[in-house]
C-alpha cells in the first residue's frame, strides 16, 4: 500500500536531483509536486520497485514539457533538451542543502515556514493553506513569492543550520489546521533533518519537540479549555515519545556542545521525568534556565526562569528574578500573577490575572487567566 508520508520524504532529495541537471528551483519544485499527483494517482496498490527513480522520471519530463511548451524559454530549451534521458538515480542526495535554501536569510518567517513545508515537506499548497487558515489563493502567492526571492541561488547557500531549526519549531508551535498535524509534520521533518546531518542542536529539536508532544493529549480539556502544565492528567502522556525523547537528548547532551533547543528540552525532560507537579525538580530547572539565559540571552527564557526559581526558592526570589524584565512582555503580567498568589496577597494576584487576560494573545489564553481570576477570588472570600 502506498504510504504518503514516505512518499513524501523523498521530494527534497527528487527536487535536488532536478536542480542538479539544469532546472531552476521554482520549476523544479512544481515539477516534483505534478509527479506527486501521478503518484498518488498510480502507485496506490502497485508502487513502483524504485520510488525515487520513479519520481526524478516523471518529474524530469514534467519539467522539460514545461520548458518546451513555453516559447519565451526556447533558448534554455536548446540546452535542456541535449540532456540525456535520466538513467539510475545517483546516491547523491542534496536534501540538507534543500532544507537550507527554504530557509534562505532573505525569507520571512511565514514564507520560509510555506517553502520549507511545499518543497521539503511536500504539501500542496491546499493543505498549506487549510493549516494557517488562510485562502488557497493567499498562500499560492506567499509561495510564488518565496520561490521568486530564492531564484537562481545555488543549493548549499548564505542559510544556516540555526535558521532550519527555528523554522522547524515555528512550523511545531502552529500545532493542527486543516487535514494536516502540523506537529506531527515538523516531528517528521526535523527526523528527516536528523538523518542528514549530526549536529547535536538537530537532535536537541527533535527531543524538545517529542517531549513536547508527547504531552499532547492533556494540553487541552473536554471543551478546549487550556490546561496547564501542573493541572495535566499525567497518565495521558505518551511514555513511549517521552523515553525516545529523553534518550536522544542524552545521545546529544554527550557530545558536549550544548545549544538552545538541547537546553530546552532538558527542561521539558525534567517536568517529564517528573511522577506529579508537586515532584517536579525545580532546582535542576533553574540550572537549565540558567544554561538557556547565558546561551540566549531571551527576554522570554528570563520570564520563565522568574516562575522556577519562585517554584524552587520561593515567591520573593522569583520577584527578584522578575526585576528588570520590561512589563510590556508577552505573559509577563500573567507570571507576576502567579507570583503574587504565591506570595499569599490572593486579592492582588486575582486583578492581575484578570489584568493579563485582557493582554492574551488567545482566547484559550484568555479564558484560562479568567478562570485563574475566578478560582483565586473564591479561595479569598473563603478565607
Amino acid at each position: 500500500m502506498l504510504d504518503e508520508q514516505e512518499l513524501r520524504a523523498l521530494v527534497p532529495a527528487v527536487i535536488g536531483v532536478l536542480v542538479r541537471r539544469g532546472a531552476d528551483f521554482a520549476s523544479a519544485e512544481d515539477a516534483v509536486q505534478d509527479a506527486l499527483v501521478s503518484a498518488l494517482a498510480s502507485w496506490p496498490d502497485d508502487p513502483p520497485r524504485d520510488p525515487r527513480g520513479w519520481l526524478t522520471t516523471v518529474a524530469w519530463r514534467s519539467f522539460l514539457d514545461a520548458v518546451r511548451s513555453a516559447s519565451a524559454r526556447r533558448r534554455r530549451e536548446d540546452s535542456v533538451s541535449r540532456e540525456p534521458e535520466p538513467g539510475p538515480v545517483a546516491a547523491r542526495d542534496d536534501s540538507l542543502d534543500l532544507y537550507l535554501l527554504c530557509a534562505h536569510p532573505d525569507l520571512s518567517p511565514s514564507s520560509a515556514v510555506a517553502l520549507t513545508l511545499r518543497a521539503v515537506g511536500g504539501l500542496t499548497t491546499r493543505q498549506i493553506a487549510e493549516a494557517y487558515m488562510v485562502p488557497e489563493a493567499t498562500m499560492a502567492q506567499r509561495i510564488s513569492r518565496a520561490k521568486k526571492t530564492v531564484a537562481g541561488l545555488r543549493l548549499g547557500g548564505a542559510s544556516d543550520l540555526s535558521t532550519v531549526l527555528r523554522v522547524l519549531y515555528l512550523v511545531f508551535n502552529e500545532g493542527y489546521g486543516g487535514d494536516v498535524d502540523l506537529e506531527a509534520e515538523a516531528i517528521r521533518l526535523a527526523r528527516m533533518l536528523a538523518t542528514l546531518t549530526d549536529e547535536p542542536e538537530v537532535a536537541g529539536l527533535l527531543a524538545l519537540m517529542l517531549l513536547h508532544h508527547a504531552r499532547r493529549a492533556s494540553r487541552t480539556g473536554a471543551g478546549g479549555q487550556l490546561i496547564p502544565l501542573h493541572g495535566q492528567d499525567r497518565s495521558r502522556w505518551d511514555t513511549a515519545l517521552i523515553a525516545e525523547g529523553v534518550d536522544i537528548l542524552q545521545t546529544a547532551l554527550a557530545r558536549d556542545r550544548l545549544g538552545e533547543y538541547q537546553a530546552q528540552a532538558a527542561i521539558a525532560a525534567l517536568h517529564a521525568d517528573a511522577p506529579s507537579a508537586a515532584e517536579t525538580d525545580w532546582v535542576q530547572i533553574v540550572e537549565w534556565y540558567d544554561e538557556l539565559v547565558a546561551l540566549t540571552d531571551s527576554p522570554v527564557a528570563r520570564l520563565n526562569r522568574a516562575v522556577a526559581v519562585g517554584q524552587a526558592d520561593g515567591a520573593p526570589a522569583g520577584f527578584a528574578a522578575l526585576d528588570g524584565l520590561d512589563p510590556s512582555l508577552p505573559r509577563h503580567t500573567a507570571v507576576r500573577a502567579h507570583l503574587t498568589e504565591m506570595a499569599g496577597d490572593l486579592d492582588g494576584a486575582a486583578d492581575l490575572y484578570v489584568a493579563a487576560a485582557t493582554a492574551a494573545s488567545s482566547a484559550a489564553e484568555r479564558d484560562h487567566l479568567v478562570r485563574e481570576a475566578a478560582r483565586v477570588r473564591s479561595l479569598s472570600s473563603g478565607c
